[in-house]
């Protein structure tokens, strides 16, 4: 996929614990989008999920289904097929796969996650399957990632030291959700790389909290 511009330096680490996300495509069986888009198609999503605030790493976060490679896992595409169903319930035997992105490291959790890409050609029930792991699983139409009024910038200050990232507003009211951090990293990376943005105020600043 290629390093995102937001990120000026991703150290890899020879003992990064190997990782994989499904970025797992679809059509969506609701509303579609009210933003159109001369190049997404408006009924186009992708599954996301909310973390829940009780886990150690990135709690309440929105991010896609995945996790750890195991030991029993084939490969990283095996392991985000697996976290997927664990996470979401999804019926695997639906799912096409287009195959894995480059590795992205994260030098903040040890990291080396492999964004794995698939296409939902037969989409089946999804929700939360472990409360523990998952608050909410939701399909985000990607033509409302794509418009600029729900684009924007994060801020996050910790330890005397600032990090900008690219932010995305889906849903409303009280559905609705940021995606910053390594999920709208790789959802900006995405889009550039597919020719699907279009200009955004990269001066507007999203708080972190909704």
């Amino acid at each position: 996929m290629g390093t995102s511009r937001w990120y000026t330096e991703l150290p890899e680490s020879s003992r990064a614990r190997p990782a994989a996300v499904l970025l797992l495509f679809g059509v969506l069986d609701t509303l579609d989008s009210d933003h159109h888009s001369d190049a997404v198609s408006r009924d186009l999503d992708i599954l996301l999920l909310e973390r829940a605030s009780t886990l150690r790493l990135n709690p309440g976060q929105i991010a896609f289904p995945g996790g750890r490679v195991d030991d029993d896992d084939r490969d990283v595409v095996a392991a985000a097929v697996r976290e997927a169903e664990e996470e979401t319930g999804l019926d695997p035997s639906g799912i096409d796969i287009l195959g894995p992105l480059e590795a992205i490291p994260l030098a903040y959790s040890n990291y080396l996650v492999t964004p794995v890409l698939g296409w939902w050609r037969h989409p089946s029930p999804v929700g939360v399957v472990d409360e523990a792991e998952s608050a909410a699983v939701f399909r985000a139409p990607i033509a409302d990632l794509v418009d600029p009024v729900n684009r924007g910038v994060t801020v996050l200050r910790r330890d005397d030291q600032t990090w900008r990232g690219p932010g995305f507003l889906v849903g409303q009211g009280s559905e609705a959700h940021l995606v910053w951090g390594f999920t709208a990293m790789v959802l900006d990376s995405l889009l550039d790389r597919l020719g699907w943005s279009e200009p955004w105020d990269e001066t507007r600043e999203l708080p972190l909290s909704l």
